[in-house]
């Protein structure tokens, strides 16, 4: 069996993530102390006990969803003896969950990716005045017309496709004025349905630039090796695995599209029958049945669930 190790994006944080893990599984527990160490902050306690409001916030929603999924990993390798060299031929993570796919591939350090998704979240909300951007989501479109729509609704503003998620799933993202045109157009092209989303930013379009700066600034400084299975990046829906390379993909991914449907139809094409989701939500197992018949889809969220895979093996 070819299996891919897939890691959440933003959106599937939610209070009392990872408690279960940390109260059962001693490496789950090292790598959320590794997190608070690296950060400052006492990140667990905000996931485990909340405010929401204060999860959701970008900076903290990030780093968070990353520990998550990489306590997931570590307690397959430490608990379970499940090394991720020996279990996948691929990694990929949705946005923010390619720094978790390259921590997990040993990429990068978890100290490491916990500071730059830190930074990436405060960047991010930096970028564009709250109230100035927004995203929506245009349900029932398939990309190609999306992006008609967005270029019609922009008149000089920005308006792009951001996520490509699944088919008939596109988010678009840009100016608050222009993403709410591209809703009004949507509908009169046939969308099933069009809604602004709840986000802090208008993720992965132009408007982004200044936080790719900030992004690239911060990478330069930081190591990164060749991952131990190669990656399936978000801005070439491709395997990669040269280093230098993924550095310079981390950057343009800020600002580009996140082509998730095309990097699950690659992993199937590569000959992947199992995407297997380590973390937070099961958002990304349910897009796989979605995008490719050919890929099924298993979320791992519990120690329950880390040690079923595990003796399945």
């Amino acid at each position: 069996m070819t299996r891919a190790f897939t890691f959440p994006g933003q959106g599937s944080q939610f209070v009392g993530m990872g408690k279960e893990l940390a109260e059962s599984l001693a490496a789950a527990r090292e790598v959320f102390e590794e997190v608070n160490d690296a950060l400052g902050q006492n990140l667990t306690q905000l996931m485990f006990e909340g405010p929401e409001s204060d999860l959701v916030l970008t900076e903290n929603a990030q780093p968070a969803l990353m520990a998550v999924s990489l306590a997931v990993a570590r307690s397959l390798e430490k608990e379970f003896g499940v090394s991720l060299a020996a279990t996948a031929n691929y990694v990929a993570g949705h946005s923010l969950g390619e720094y978790s796919a390259l921590a997990a591939a040993g990429a990068l350090t978890v100290s490491d990716t916990a500071r730059l998704l830190k930074l990436r979240g405060q960047a991010m909300q930096k970028a564009v005045p709250v109230g100035v951007g927004a995203m929506a989501a245009l349900l029932g479109l398939d990309l190609d017309v999306a992006r008609e729509v967005a270029a019609e609704a922009a008149q000089g503003e920005v308006c792009a496709a951001a996520n490509d998620n699944a088919p008939g799933q596109v988010v678009v993202s840009g100016h608050k004025a222009a993403v709410e045109r591209a809703v009004e157009i949507a509908k009169g092209r046939g969308a099933k349905r069009a809604m602004l989303l709840a986000v802090s930013a208008p993720f992965h379009c132009a408007l982004m630039q200044p936080a790719a700066e900030a992004m690239a600034e911060a990478l330069a400084s930081v190591k990164i090796l060749s991952p131990v299975v190669p990656l399936i990046a978000n801005v070439t829906a491709a395997p990669e695995r040269d280093a230098a390379r993924i550095r310079q993909l981390l950057v343009e991914q800020v600002t580009g599209v996140v082509r998730w449907r095309e990097s699950v139809i690659a992993l199937a094409d590569l000959g992947v029958t199992t995407a297997v989701e380590l973390g937070a939500g099961k958002v990304l197992t349910g897009l796989a049945k979605r995008i490719d018949g050919r890929v099924q889809g298993l979320s791992l969220q519990t120690a329950a669930d880390i040690e079923a895979f595990a003796k399945s093996l």
